[in-house]
């Protein structure tokens, strides 16, 4: 399902992706938005089991089945699950043998995520305009068909092992991508109210956020959202800094965190120590009704970060006047910050992996086009609590 898995394109994996990449991108920022993103399409994870991933997605998440390629479809390396709610569609994907590409990836850095892919209206055009600036290539425009037509796919690497696909699908009225089946089981729990990936976050090692955001800027035509240092991201004892990459019509946006130099290990240094190196840190996705999705989420299973109940006692004086009641938001924890458009209401999972590595955050956004400034030292305490009883703080 991944192009690897296609015929003849392990020739396209390349050594070392980063440094090729960053070594030869180029230094001004194209004013023209050369790289039109319709949106997300998808989000690959590479999962030690996709049966029980999909089935821990659909029940904990709320997530609906969507479709599966295995041995059945005619896969013999791997075995994928696709399941959507809203607009957002994660593909789970485990190898079916030893000694496989996707086996020494588990290896290296257990469950996360491998391909972010793009809905393009021209994946040959996407591929070339990104190649030509410096991006390494990962999959050539390949056309894949099926009785029900034909999609092309082409792809980059990006920062560690994470890879941009392009996705052309315009010709395709199939269930997801050709050699899928509909995946139609039994069990089908009730979806909990997400609509689409607001924004996903990249950790890279030290030194090396600027590195990455130049080549958002300048192998992919996005610009600079917002930044925040050492001094907006910190506590008693940790600390990052961040950029937010934005494409040119703002429906996908990638904050790069680095670490900063802190009394104790951030948890940008926790996550690439148990990652294995760069990678996608977490998830943002959206919902229009936070307090009703938290409620069904956290009804499900799903557990989340805690800030101290005294986050709430002067939340209005710093927010200003809000729709919802505090009294509806304190007993879920969920947090709330406001910029000059308007509010936005956020909560974050606890890691959803035996690795402190990929988690969730639930956002919904009243007009604010941030990303929660000001609960950043709330929210840090809160994870080093967590680093705390772990012991890797």
């Amino acid at each position: 399902m991944l192009p690897v898995a296609l015929s003849g394109m392990e020739a396209m994996l390349v050594s070392d992706p980063a440094t090729e990449a960053l070594a030869v991108a180029q230094h001004n920022q194209p004013s023209a938005d050369f790289l039109p993103l319709n949106g997300t399409d998808y989000v690959e994870l590479y999962v030690s089991n996709a049966r029980q991933a999909a089935h821990y997605f659909q029940t904990a998440f709320g997530f609906q089945p969507l479709a599966h390629a295995g041995l059945s479809t005619g896969l013999r390396d791997r075995e994928s699950y696709v399941v959507e709610q809203g607009k957002i569609r994660l593909v789970l994907t485990s190898p079916l043998h030893g000694g496989t590409d996707i086996g020494a990836h588990l290896d290296k850095h257990g469950d996360g995520v491998r391909v972010v892919a793009f809905w393009v209206d021209d994946a040959t055009a996407a591929f070339r305009e990104t190649t030509q600036r410096g991006a390494v290539p990962f999959l050539q425009p390949t056309r894949e068909e099926d009785r029900f037509g034909y999609v092309v796919r082409s792809g980059i690497h990006t920062y560690g092992d994470t890879v941009h696909l392009f996705v052309e699908r315009t010709d395709y009225a199939g269930v997801f991508l050709p050699g899928y089946e509909a995946w139609q089981p039994a069990y089908q729990p009730a979806p909990t109210g997400l609509l689409y990936v607001d924004h996903m976050v990249g950790n890279v090692g030290w030194n090396e956020m600027n590195q990455w955001v130049n080549f958002y800027a300048n192998v992919m035509g996005f610009s600079q959202l917002v930044s925040f240092d050492d001094k907006d991201i910190s506590t008693d004892y940790t600390a990052l800094m961040s950029k937010v990459m934005s494409n040119g019509n703002g429906r996908v946006k990638f904050p790069i965190n680095e670490p900063a130099e802190g009394k104790k290990k951030s948890q940008i240094e926790e996550y690439i120590d148990f990652y294995g190196g760069a990678g996608i840190q977490h998830m943002a996705v959206a919902t229009d009704d936070i307090v009703a999705t938290v409620t069904a989420l956290r009804d499900r299973g799903v557990e989340f970060l805690r800030v101290p109940d005294t986050y709430y006692d002067d939340l209005k004086e710093r927010v200003g006047e809000i729709d919802e009641e505090i009294e509806t938001l304190r007993p879920l924890g969920i947090l709330v910050d406001r910029d000059e458009e308007g509010y936005l209401l956020q909560l974050f999972t606890k890691p959803i992996c035996p690795r402190p590595t990929l988690f969730f955050e639930i956002i919904q956004r009243k007009g604010a086009r941030s990303f929660g400034k000001g609960n950043f030292k709330a929210l840090f305490e809160a994870i080093e609590r967590e680093q705390e009883l772990r012991g890797t703080l």
